[in-house]
């Protein structure tokens, strides 16, 4: 069996850490300067490694392997969260490094193609999962030229002047690159509180995104009787009650459903609000149920409409993104490593969150891997792993690479 170096993993992900630390955590958004400064080191690491590596044209850094192939990609993301951890994305990456260099130093692994990626702005600081987007064929030009960050500053502008923009893009090279594998931390709590140390990814979730806006009656606090309001605020959070309670009898225990914001129209306390509005999200692996938690939805708003003084109108922010199964029978490989090194110790689970390897998975089979998140913290500063699950993690993965690649080798001989 293959075997990572422990010392040298753990060396590289703390130095990463460096670009951008903030106390505990990391600030890196995508194509800051410290983004590109750890692209830059991460392009040093990758040609000491081996491979052939550069920044291309987008800003993902890829390290392709001098092997024919087939090639196994292994990645993710190195950008951050305004306010991320250190390991969200940064582990893939590292451990695809790890392992492109463990197999170079075994006899019966040097002959096999790694390939190693850290895809760009798979947080969105300008335009989503951009990298992978970009790799797959997507015609990206379109969101390059419209994307802006928080600050206003335009990602066609950031890219010239980082001297990118030119720079041929990191294609899929059909034939040659035949799966992907995507290590990550869970960024939840499933695998901690079941006590398990690997999660074999059997699907990443689908997902609706829609924006509801309640229409009353601005007025008067104190002197408009609670008969007569058409109180937009009041109306917002009666529907939300109403709602959990009919998405609660839809759900099963991997469905979630979040109101991430609220607001108020004028939001003073002597004004009876006149508009109010909320973004909601929900989240499942089965298109069945998103389906039926739509017509629910859309039901409800029906139902509300033709019963209340106060309007609302239901609005898509984003379009659906379905669920994406991974491949059976690269998770098998991952399984099997798993019951191998930490036998009993892992479980088949759900991604609640959107990955690279949803759009990977179009050009070709993909799987992913958890490990486990202390007390289910991401996307914040105290995001964090066991050194000995981020060890073990490794371990796994490079194991099941080497099983995935030498199965994929035999069965073109």
């Amino acid at each position: 069996m293959v075997k990572i170096d422990p010392n040298r993993l753990m060396a590289d992900l703390k130095r990463l850490r460096g670009f951008g630390a903030t106390g505990p955590g990391v600030v890196r958004l995508a194509l800051s300067p410290v983004d590109l400064a750890a692209r830059e080191w991460l392009v040093g690491r990758m040609t000491e490694a081996g491979l052939d590596a550069r920044i291309d044209g987008v800003g993902t850094v890829f390290g392709r392997s001098r092997n024919s192939g087939p090639a196994l990609v292994i990645g993710s993301h190195t950008d951050t969260q305004p306010t991320g951890g250190w390991l969200d994305g940064a582990m893939g990456v590292m451990y695809g490094l790890e392992i492109a260099r463990a197999f170079a130093e075994h006899d019966a692994t040097r002959h096999l193609a790694v390939d190693v990626a850290s895809w760009i702005d798979e947080e969105g600081t300008f335009s989503g999962l951009l990298g992978s987007r970009s790799f797959v064929g997507e015609a990206v030009d379109e969101s390059i030229r419209g994307a802006t960050n928080r600050q206003g500053e335009r990602l066609a502008d950031v890219l010239d002047a980082a001297g990118l923009a030119r720079r041929p893009r990191a294609r899929f090279e059909a034939g040659r690159q035949v799966a992907y594998l995507e290590p990550h931390i869970e960024q939840g709590g499933r695998l901690e509180a079941l006590g398990k140390a690997i999660g074999v990814v059997t699907t990443i979730v689908g997902l609706r995104e829609s924006r509801l806006r309640f229409t009353g009656q601005r007025n008067h606090a104190g002197t408009t009787p609670m008969a007569i309001r058409r109180d937009a605020g009041a109306a917002l959070v009666a529907f939300i009650t109403r709602m959990n309670d009919v998405f609660a009898q839809l759900a099963d225990a991997d469905t979630v459903w979040t109101v991430g914001r609220i607001d108020l129209d004028p939001g003073a306390m002597s004004v009876v609000p006149g508009a109010a509005e909320m973004d909601l999200q929900f989240r499942d692996a089965n298109p069945a149920r998103l389906k039926a938690m739509d017509q629910a939805l859309a039901g409800l708003v029906r139902d509300f409409n033709a019963n209340n003084a106060v309007s609302v109108e239901l609005q898509t922010i984003e379009e659906p993104i379905e669920p994406v199964g991974m491949d059976a029978t690269l998770a098998q490989h991952i399984a099997r490593a798993a019951e191998a090194i930490a036998p009993g110790q892992w479980l088949r689970m759900p991604s609640g969150a959107a990955h690279d390897a949803q759009v990977i998975a179009r050009c070709m089979p993909a799987c992913m891997m958890f490990v486990p998140s202390i007390g289910g913290v991401s996307h914040d500063f105290i995001e964090d792993t066991a050194e000995e699950h981020i060890v073990l993690g490794c371990q796994v993965a490079a194991t099941a690479a080497a099983s995935m690649l030498l199965e994929l080798s035999a069965s073109r001989s």
